[in-house]
């Protein structure tokens, strides 16, 4: 989000990150060599909880973590995450996110993270305000802004979410924050493009890809469409 890139390419600073919720459980492995050109696999823990739904624990998460070929984004929608989200930063995954309203304490629980040696994000509901984020940004290395309700993958993408992402990309680029803005919920070609130009950077994306013929070329055709909003 500064002003200069350093010499990185527009195509370095945007990340298309498939959603394994919408891949074929049974052949995981398979199913992640057929996005190889994914920056990250992005690993939703839910616990039938914090969102009515249940999916990965830790052993699950270790057996991705050992198999994958692309380092592993998980976004925890559990309950509980300041005693359970350090567990996944010590299973290797490359970034963690949990949710602000899950947190007792983000702002320790992001540092804890990062002391283990992962990414720390931070992740909101649609009806959650950012604002009281922006005198912490750089606390966090991620901020996940949801644009679906949390605990079921193949909603409809929530246009309403993104003058929310603008005022956290313009507080963002105002204090030179490095932070990446992710968005995750109904992103596919037709909508990548709306985030994108509100500000995104980071993009989850599940049936889009799964569900295409090709996974790795829509990886491809998601980061052409977001890369071209970027540039307008």
């Amino acid at each position: 989000m500064n002003g200069d890139n350093g010499g990185v390419s527009d195509a370095d600073a945007l990340r298309i990150n498939p959603s394994i919720l919408a891949a074929d459980f049974v052949n995981m492995q398979a199913e992640l060599g057929r996005i190889r050109s994914a920056d990250f696999v992005h690993v939703d823990v839910m616990d039938n909880h914090f969102v009515p739904n249940l999916t990965f624990g830790p052993q699950m998460v270790e057996r991705i973590q050992a198999t994958s070929p692309i380092p592993l984004d998980v976004h925890l929608m559990i309950s509980d995450v300041d005693r359970w989200g350090p567990g996944y930063a010590e299973l290797g995954a490359a970034s963690v996110t949990f949710h602000l309203e899950a947190a007792t304490d983000p702002v320790a629980l992001a540092r804890r993270l990062r002391s283990i040696g992962s990414r720390a994000g931070v992740a909101v509901k649609p009806a959650t305000p950012v604002e009281g984020l922006f005198d912490v940004l750089d606390e966090f290395d991620q901020i996940l802004v949801m644009t679906v309700e949390p605990g079921f993958g193949g909603q409809s993408f929530m246009a309403d979410q993104m003058p929310k992402l603008r005022r956290l990309a313009d507080e963002a680029r105002r204090g030179g924050s490095s932070v990446w803005l992710q968005v995750d919920g109904g992103i596919s070609e037709s909508t990548i493009a709306q985030a994108a130009e509100a500000g995104a950077d980071t993009f989850v994306a599940g049936s889009a890809v799964f569900g295409a013929d090709d996974p790795d070329a829509a990886v491809a055709s998601l980061r052409d469409r977001a890369l071209r909003a970027h540039r307008h």
